[in-house]
């Protein structure tokens, strides 16, 4: 397979997409290329003041740069509910929903609803979202929606009987839970709906992005996050050679619905995007299907 960069990208002029966690890291990376290529981009965002200062970077970067700043927490069902109304009022149909947001390895927290912060950020914000903006994109001509996932989902379970670590919590099972329902999400989403739209996870390798000193940070850990930035320096990837899986996913010609794009590297951390077969377990229907149930139970949205 030829090594994809964004010189590849198809021209996306006249397509809208949306970006949650648009303001750094990955997703500011995707919002960069993708406007670029000519899209309109959402960029739906907790903090609204950090999402301006990247919009004005990018406009500052690229002449024309079609930029929107919704707010969006993910952590929370009402703003989520509010994003979704505000969206579909401000447009006709949505073509490409890049689930990107996230939150790695922190120590238990709730969300706004009681949800363990990471389950209910990664998978269940993402999964209330995108049921929510169905009618937007099923109105586009060719809609797709692409759930970032990680390497760590493979180490993944989903705990049923406690899947928001009431009764225990280590920190890295509950990402890993999470970025397992990811994948079980975005492949379940494809077998529903898959006449309708196009539904792909992806991953990015190591990246070196704010997500990993977050852990720390909230731990009060110093060391464990000059450790973690001495890491990022010795092995991670740019956050701009990190987001080609996700924009890959979005905008190629020759992806389809099901797929998982990873990048081709050593222990896929690093390197660029192909399709790639993530863990046995995230292939498991049944799992799929009670995980999809869970989560309409805990959302209370329905697709």
């Amino acid at each position: 397979m030829q090594q994809w960069t964004t010189d590849e990208m198809p021209d996306c002029s006249g397509r809208t997409a949306v970006v949650t966690g648009a303001n750094s890291g990955l997703g500011y990376e995707a919002t960069r290329e993708l406007a670029r290529a000519g899209a309109h981009v959402v960029m739906a965002c907790r903090s609204v003041d950090r999402a301006r200062r990247a919009e004005a970077s990018i406009s500052g970067d690229i002449e024309g740069a079609s930029l929107s700043v919704f707010e969006l927490d993910l952590a929370s069902l009402s703003s989520i509910e509010a994003f979704a109304e505000a969206l579909t009022d401000d447009l006709a149909r949505l073509d490409v929903l890049c689930n990107n947001a996230g939150v790695m390895a922190l120590p238990r927290a709730e969300t706004d609803d009681g949800f363990e912060s990471q389950f209910g950020i990664n998978h269940l914000g993402h999964f209330a979202l995108t049921g929510r903006l169905l009618g937007l994109l099923e109105a586009a001509p060719e809609p797709r929606v692409v759930t970032h996932s990680s390497g760590m989902h493979a180490r993944g379970s989903i705990d049923f009987e406690d899947p928001h670590g009431e009764t225990s919590y280590d920190r890295w099972d509950a990402y890993a839970q999470s970025k397992l329902a990811n994948v079980l999400f975005a492949y379940e989403l494809d077998r529903r709906h898959g006449d309708r739209l196009s539904s792909l996870a992806c991953h990015p390798g190591w990246a070196a992005t704010n997500l990993q000193r977050r852990g720390p940070e909230r731990m009060g850990s110093r060391l464990r996050a000059l450790g973690m930035r001495a890491a990022n320096r010795l092995f991670a990837q740019s956050p701009k050679r990190g987001a080609l899986p996700l924009l890959y996913a979005a905008t190629a010609p020759d992806v389809s619905g099901g797929e998982y794009i990873g990048p081709d590297g050593f222990l896929n951390m690093r390197g660029y995007p192909e399709p790639q077969r993530s863990s046995e377990r995230s292939y498991d229907e049944a799992l799929a299907e009670r995980l999809w149930s869970l989560s309409e139970s805990e959302t209370g949205v329905t697709y």
